[in-house]
């Protein structure tokens, strides 16, 4: 089942990069972003991680922690952070569980071609583990902005 707004995210665990094992418990008393992206090393991808890079420290500031979210496996993972420069971790999530969780497998078309991918969507998780904002079928250009936006009145709230 999904989690829903202002309902609380059942706690999970999950490998992330940096050889981190992610828990959403161990983040209790900080805000949490999960942004969830289709596919390592493409160019709106990049985009969107290089946007949260460049707003890393004013999330930190606002009392938030970011993690970027895919299907792709972990060395793919590694490579793209490293090659971005990403301050911050990114999860894998091969087996989808994550992506089931937050209901962002969608049914895409590219070229004419149908098939299930993910839709770009970004959850702001409050200090307690309550789903408090949520963005789905995200275009890149100012939405980091926003979600910052977000997080630091939800920081002063």
């Amino acid at each position: 089942m999904a989690v829903t707004l202002d309902a609380a995210v059942p706690d999970f665990q999950a490998q992330a990069t940096s050889g981190r094992q992610f828990s959403l418990a161990d983040l209790r008393g900080q805000q949490v972003v999960l942004y969830f992206y289709p596919k390592d090393n493409t160019p709106g991808c990049t985009s969107e991680g290089l946007d949260f890079s460049r707003h890393h420290a004013e999330f930190l500031t606002a009392n938030t922690q970011v993690f970027g979210v895919s299907r792709d496996s972990l060395k793919s993972h590694e490579n793209f952070k490293c090659k971005q420069e990403f301050p911050f971790e990114l999860i894998s999530d091969p087996d989808e569980t994550l992506c089931r969780l937050f209901d962002v497998i969608k049914l895409k078309k590219l070229y004419g071609k149908e098939y299930m991918g993910i839709e770009r969507s970004t959850f702001l998780i409050d200090r307690d583990g309550v789903l408090r904002r949520e963005w789905r079928g995200v275009k890149v250009p100012g939405h980091v902005a926003e979600v910052l936006a977000a997080a630091q009145a939800l920081n002063r709230g």
